[in-house]
């Protein structure tokens, strides 16, 4: 330990800085790791009890199939655009002042995706009976179509989070401060001579490009899932750009929230400069913007056309049971950020960290307001009115997920 502290000490300041989590860990990330780890246990214990006694555990029912489990896909899945795409339309932009938060835009690409894609596995129940999407392929169902765009997109974000990393783990190789030889694989056999970093920005660039179009695939996929269906307010031709829209918006919001919290705890002020926060609220304020023009163009086409299912399920959403989950959406997603990142002065951390958390609630509640209120609510009157809420096992598994 004391070698390694020695070894740090003798690389540049920022190097020295942007190191020293590898070396240095505090009381206090270790609070932090043991109760996010037991909220973590805890969900694994429901995720047991659902497996082993089934979906009865649950507050699914007839015809509520969908609850929790695909809110949180849908969430996650659009969380993960706040790396990979956003990162790819800035270098592509040569927006220089992108540098800083890039990595850890694309840390969270790589991260959240594998949290949505778990959620349809829990709900199935079966977890075994995913395997039917591969035995039993059928390139006219959507599903296969989000298997598809799901893979690709983890996979070159996976790719597209690696190659830029290859300085930096060669960094860590020669100034040997943790595990040289596993970072000397991870590093493979990079010296960053001229021709390499050549290379490596050849590589790069062509990814960006490739990369958007397979994040932009994502979204539209899981939107068409619900909109090529007959549920009413899902059949909508709107759901593909819409869905697109809002997993880039709650992208950079979580963005920002992860920003605000790496430069207060790893102390990167120098890193992430006023600003980056100047512009990442800037980006809010127009998908706030953006956020309300769909939204209202959605509800506006239903209401319009006055079909006696959508009808229902329109008023249950803005003055029914869901009311209040819908007007909170309202002002997380719009009245909140608009509120704070149109004037400069609250563009700051403080600013756009409540914008950002704000923003995350809101298009979660947005999901939320998607799913549920259509799923209890079905097209025929024959149908009874159904009525769900997430049973303890499912909130311990969100939490465990999110934890």
């Amino acid at each position: 330990m004391a070698d390694a502290a020695s070894k740090l000490a003798a690389l540049p300041p920022d190097a020295r800085t942007l190191l020293a989590p590898l070396v240095v860990t505090t009381w206090r990330f270790h609070l932090a790791a043991g109760v996010l780890g037991a909220i973590t246990l805890w969900g694994v214990v429901a995720y047991f009890l659902q497996y082993r006694f089934g979906l009865g555990r649950t507050g699914l029912n007839q015809p509520a199939y969908w609850g929790i489990y695909i809110i949180d896909f849908v969430f996650f899945i659009g969380i993960s655009h706040a790396g990979t795409l956003i990162s790819a339309i800035l270098r592509i932009s040569k927006a220089e002042w992108r540098r800083a938060i890039t990595r850890s835009a694309e840390f969270i690409t790589v991260l959240v995706i594998g949290f949505g894609a778990i959620q349809p596995i829990v709900d199935l129940g079966r977890p075994d009976r995913v395997l039917f999407v591969f035995q039993h392929a059928q390139l006219r169902s959507p599903l296969l179509w989000d298997v598809i765009s799901i893979g690709l997109y983890f996979t070159a974000s996976t790719v597209y989070l690696y190659l830029p990393m290859l300085p930096d783990l060669a960094i860590i190789r020669d100034a040997g401060i943790k595990a040289p030889r596993f970072y000397g694989f991870l590093a493979a056999g990079y010296r960053d001579t001229p021709e390499q970093r050549a290379w490596l920005e050849r590589v790069i660039g062509v990814l960006a490009i490739v990369v958007i179009p397979i994040a932009i695939s994502v979204h539209t996929v899981i939107g068409w899932i619900f909109a090529l269906t007959l549920r009413p307010m899902w059949h909508s031709t709107i759901f593909g750009p819409y869905f697109v829209m809002g997993a880039i918006y709650s992208g950079i919001a979580a963005l920002l929230i992860a920003m605000v919290v790496l430069r207060r705890v790893y102390r990167l002020e120098a890193f992430f400069k006023p600003v980056h926060f100047d512009y990442m609220g800037r980006l809010l304020l127009v998908f706030s913007l953006l956020w309300l023009y769909f939204t209202f163009a959605e509800y506006l086409t239903a209401f319009y056309g006055g079909e006696q299912a959508e009808m229902r399920t329109f008023w249950a959403k803005l003055a029914g049971p869901y009311a209040a989950p819908f007007w909170v959406m309202v002002a997380c997603c719009f009245v909140i950020p608009l509120g704070l990142m149109a004037r400069r002065a609250t563009r700051t951390p403080v600013g756009t960290l409540v914008a950002g958390i704000a923003v995350v609630i809101g298009m979660w509640l947005e999901r939320f307001n998607i799913v549920v209120p259509t799923s209890v609510n079905p097209r025929f009157e024959l149908e009874p009115i159904a009525h769900y809420f997430p049973s303890w096992v499912e909130l311990s598994i969100m939490a465990g997920t999110f934890s």
